[in-house]
């Protein structure tokens, strides 16, 4: 059977893509929609609310946290990999408490 498109048969299931093909289609595909905004576009003589200014502010800054965190996710990710790598003990020089409970009964009134 023959492969058509990104489908391994006809019931719709994708395959699997090499990481590094599907970077390169995502940036395929984001080059050819921002070269046909560019040369398709048309000025808009519209009129920008302030408000929508709010609005932008919100989005950008959204964008940035949620980059932020998935950058620091995958920066501890790949820190663990590193040290496993590296036989690299982090936890090496640190003193560790112990996890020990003492309950003393309440002295009764008498």
């Amino acid at each position: 059977m023959r492969n058509i498109g990104h489908f391994d048969n006809f019931r719709g299931r994708p395959r699997a893509l090499h990481p590094g093909k599907t970077i390169r289609y995502l940036l395929f595909t984001l080059y050819c929609f921002v070269s046909a905004m560019l040369l398709f576009g048309v000025t808009a003589y519209a009129y920008i609310d302030p408000s929508v200014m709010t609005y932008v502010i919100q989005a950008v800054a959204g964008v940035v946290i949620a980059l932020g965190a998935v950058f620091g996710i995958y920066f501890r990710k790949m820190k663990k990999a590193l040290f496993v790598f590296l036989h690299i003990d982090e936890n090496r020089n640190k003193e560790v408490e112990s996890d020990d409970v003492v309950y003393r009964k309440p002295e009764e009134n008498k």
